[in-house]
């Protein structure tokens, strides 16, 4: 089912400045259909508040659509980790506060997924750090997130950013960092924002009060993120 390495870098090729279509009405999870990209939210167990802002992924996708020209849905949807739906999709994203917690089934499933060329993108809204970094050290045993140097390609795929992620929210006042992990070694399949919590500058701007200066940090990170996720 999932040969995203092989047809997904054409499918940007072929979109980013082509006209967009008009969006499908929203619905229930159906994966990328009809070529049309579309950010999964990640439903998962534990506590957290997986379904927050749900605004956030409909305006990161009319953002790319706008400044890239990609064919895109823009809706929120979500996927079950406790089901196959996951390899439907070529990028997940995780969020929320509190805590994760996945069964040994959903382990399995989740590294499957990351290893046959799936992508998760994962943003620390507050309070997840340490459940995360317990869960993906269960799906990937074998190794620990690494800080990715700013020389890092998802760092330039689209936007340039030469100082790393940029520092969309405060939290505790640390620096921001982004993480990962890698299938085979080499390919960047995980990528873990801490500190910085972009997707709360994708959310609608009465939602946080950013100012519009990082709502356009953060959308701009959130395209090299998605450019990056589709094209390695």
């Amino acid at each position: 089912m999932i040969r995203f390495r092989l047809i997904l870098p054409l499918m940007v090729a072929m979109t980013i400045a082509a006209h967009a279509q008009e969006p499908a009405p929203a619905s229930s999870p159906t994966g990328n259909q009809g070529g049309a990209f579309v950010i999964a939210r990640l439903k998962y167990s534990g506590g957290g508040d997986w379904y927050n802002d749900q605004s956030s992924e409909v305006n990161m996708l009319e953002y790319l659509r706008k400044t890239t020209g990609m064919d895109v849905r823009p809706s929120f949807e979500y996927v079950d980790l406790a089901t196959d739906n996951i390899f439907s999709y070529p990028l997940l994203f995780l969020t929320g506060h509190g805590t994760i917690a996945m069964s040994d089934a959903e382990v399995k499933r989740l590294r499957a997924y990351l290893d046959k060329g799936g992508f998760l993108y994962i943003d620390d809204d507050y309070g997840l750090d340490s459940s995360i970094r317990r869960e993906m050290r269960r799906v990937f045993p074998e190794q620990e997130f690494q800080e990715l140097p700013f020389t890092h390609p998802i760092y330039h795929s689209f936007y340039d950013f030469p100082n790393g992620l940029p520092k969309i929210h405060e939290h505790d006042g640390k620096p921001a960092q982004g993480f990962g992990l890698f299938a085979d070694k080499k390919r960047l399949c995980v990528f873990y924002t801490y500190e910085t919590n972009p997707s709360d500058g994708w959310a609608d701007a009465s939602v946080h009060d950013d100012p519009p200066e990082k709502r356009e940090a953060a959308f701009k990170i959130g395209t090299n993120i998605i450019v990056y996720a589709l094209t390695n």
